[in-house]
């Protein structure tokens, strides 16, 4: 066990079964994250950027408020607000004050927004093929519910 990730890193053993899970997640998470960033830097995005697209995608043409984007994050970033600013100047996002309370900013993706979206989707699908090309349906299953078990005492 272990031998891609013993040459990836170039490293004959591990200090324990532990040691090496986590080792293979990290490499595992490093290698999907920069093929999905190659995808967005390609259409003038960061992978940041595109995790904010997609959520406000999935609420349009409501949108959502900073708090509720940052909790539906994958990697909650530091600064949404400039993060959101960069996408309003690319045209990809608009704010609005909140109709309830006007303390309140919602931001919702444009149509522009849209269209890169669905530029992007097609591509980020076709990484599905790193996982779908390698395990069966059962193993994804089984991968899925593993790596819950790593992160569920976070909810």
């Amino acid at each position: 066990m272990g031998n891609v990730l013993k040459r990836r890193l170039k490293q004959l053993s591990f200090e324990s079964a532990e040691q090496e899970a986590i080792l293979n997640i990290l490499v595992s998470s490093n290698h999907v994250k920069s093929k999905i960033e190659s995808v967005c830097t390609k259409h003038g995005i960061t992978i940041s950027q595109f995790n904010v697209l997609r959520i406000l995608n999935g609420k349009y043409p409501e949108g959502y408020p900073r708090c509720d984007i940052i909790s539906r994050m994958i990697d909650p970033a530091p600064d949404v607000t400039r993060l959101i600013d960069r996408l309003i100047k690319q045209g990809l996002v608009e704010r609005y004050a909140s109709t309830e309370d006007r303390r309140l900013s919602i931001a919702r993706i444009t149509n522009k927004g849209i269209a890169v979206l669905n530029k992007i989707k097609p591509k980020i699908d076709e990484l599905n093929s790193l996982i779908s090309g390698t395990l069966n349906i059962a193993e994804r299953k089984q991968l899925s519910i593993l790596l819950e078990k790593v992160y569920s005492d976070l909810f």
